[in-house]
């Protein structure tokens, strides 16, 4: 249990939220949410003790204890894999370490037996004898083969530190558990394991995260900051979302009756919690949404982006055709002989076991690379933008936002690009920034801007949600679920595969698997399963 009295973090003149007053108690998950710059990931640091408050305290069950995924990648460079594990226990790291200091005593005395018999007893109860094979369950889970598990963390690579880095917080299952982002650079399979470990979990936990459906899967409860303050309610994200849109909706109507604006909400309410019910969410602790007060929901502070594409021209028939290709990197071969076809209306998500794979397949249909071997070929109507993984070529310049739009626009009238970028949440000052000192939530928004123009009806987007914050993602998630044109897509993002795919398309270095299905059948099928085995072999 965590519990906050309270409590004022403030900057200077800036106070980022202050009197919160919250309990969080066992058995719930806890989604923590806001703006960007609102004050979600101090909040955790001010729980874990990274950081102290302007005022009030944090104080937590009697012996519990707290466990927090670090974000120093590098902070456990010389320990093996295993180690920086089992240090995620501390205490039960503590008895291992004076424990195996005893024994390596070359004068081993009868106090020092004394005192190793006691660490073994409280070894024993820690049941420290299965520590090792846990750990290794843990890591298994996230996608670190046994053959690194004695590795040194130096010599592992970025993505690979991230996940023990989360076993490493999991690991003895701490009373209290503290994840800011905790599905970064995981693949979807890996994600779906992490969502079903904290759907069974019984200890407190508070997260963190941009991926909507991990938060609606995993939390029971969510708290919101917005205006300085925290709000707290039963139900998860995809609720909290459709509430304030509605609250929203109807403070825009000044004049609806009291009564009937409580009657509206209150249908809501119920139909939501039908929905919640029949839902294929992995967790099975919601808390109902009935214990929720009426008054509780109102319209949310956030701005989201205007993000719309419109299609100059209906795509004709012939969308892409793609004939035998091929593709290998450094020997590894990422797919071969890859033969398919785009239909009128397809929205295709492409996946794979190796990211590298629709990498490569984006940047050879967008005439960036050559393929080892095959062809491709688009419709004569098709006109196509395309979003890439790494856009950082773009922005090599010292033009500020306005002159950077201009090279893509064919209309460069000032006004009509500063409306353009005011759109896209670019306002004042920020419009004369740099774009080398933009950050990557910026350029992506600049990116989706460049797209905007071309008014293609095909759009090509390589992992789209990256560097975006939760409004944006919901902004642009929204527009392609209407969008009239084809999309061809990838994206670690469960809820935008699910709400814009209606084909999905996985390449394998054996063959590829096309299916037009939604992904939540996609993933459940046992056909595809026995299929995925087979290719990946």
């Amino acid at each position: 249990m965590i519990t906050v009295s309270n409590l004022d973090v403030q900057f200077g003149k800036r106070v980022l939220f202050q009197d919160v007053n919250l309990k969080f108690t066992p058995g719930n998950c806890y989604g923590i949410i806001g703006a960007n710059g609102a004050g979600k990931s101090t909040f955790l640091r001010v729980l874990s003790g990274q950081l102290e408050p302007t005022r009030g305290q944090v104080s937590f069950g009697p012996g519990e204890r707290l466990s927090i995924l670090s974000q120093d990648h590098f902070a456990f460079d010389e320990y093996t894999v295993m180690d920086t594990v089992l240090m995620g226990h501390n205490i039960l790291w503590g008895i291992m370490a004076e424990k195996n200091a005893l024994y390596e005593k070359a004068d081993f005395t009868d106090a020092d037996g004394i005192r190793a018999s006691e660490l073994e007893e409280k070894f024993a109860e820690m049941e420290g004898w299965n520590a090792e094979s846990d750990a290794a369950s843990l890591l298994s889970g996230l996608g670190i083969s046994e053959d690194l598990h004695y590795s040194r963390m130096k010599d592992l690579s970025g993505k690979q530190k991230v996940r023990v880095l989360l076993a490493r917080a999991l690991f003895g299952k701490p009373d209290n558990l503290l994840l800011d982002e905790p599905t970064n650079d995981l693949d979807l399979d890996t994600v779906m394991w992490l969502e079903n470990y904290l759907a069974s979990c019984e200890q407190t936990v508070l997260v963190v995260s941009h991926d909507r459906h991990f938060l609606d899967s995993v939390c029971t409860h969510t708290a919101d900051i917005d205006f300085g303050k925290f709000k707290l309610f039963s139900g998860n994200y995809s609720f909290w979302y459709e509430s304030s849109q509605l609250a929203l909706r109807q403070q825009q109507q000044q004049n609806k009756k009291a009564e009937e604006k409580k009657k509206e909400l209150e249908e809501f309410i119920r139909r939501f919690s039908a929905n919640v019910a029949k839902s294929k969410q992995t967790t099975s602790r919601k808390k109902m949404l009935e214990r929720l007060n009426i008054e509780e929901i109102e319209a949310s502070s956030r701005r989201y982006p205007g993000i719309i594409f419109t299609p100059a021209r209906e795509p004709g028939n012939q969308i892409l055709e793609v004939k035998g290709l091929t593709k290998s990197i450094e020997g590894k071969v990422l797919f071969q002989d890859l033969n398919f076809n785009v239909e009128k209306g397809d929205k295709i998500v492409f996946i794979s076991h190796d990211p590298r794979a629709m990498t490569a397949l984006f940047q050879i249909i967008n005439g960036e690379e050559q393929p080892d071997s095959g062809s491709y070929q688009w419709g004569q109507t098709i006109t196509t933008a395309y979003l890439p993984l790494d856009n950082a070529g773009y922005f090599n310049s010292d033009y500020n936002l306005i002159e950077w739009l201009s090279q893509f626009a064919a209309d460069t009238n000032e006004v009509f690009l500063k409306g353009f970028l005011g759109r896209m949440l670019f306002s004042g000052e920020e419009l004369l920034k740099k774009v080398s000192v933009l950050s990557g939530g910026e350029k992506m928004r600049c990116m989706i801007s460049r797209m905007m123009l071309k008014d293609a009806n095909v759009l090509i987007l390589d992992t789209p949600t990256n560097h975006l914050d939760m409004e944006s993602i919901q902004a642009f998630n929204n527009t392609l679920k209407t969008y009239k044109g084809n999309v061809l897509f990838s994206s670690h993002d469960h809820e935008f595969i699910q709400t814009v795919a209606n084909r999905v398309i996985e390449l394998t270095p054996n063959g590829i698997i096309d299916k037009i299905i939604d992904y939540d059948d996609y993933i459940t099928d046992p056909l595809v399963a026995e299929l995925r085995a087979k290719l990946y072999l």
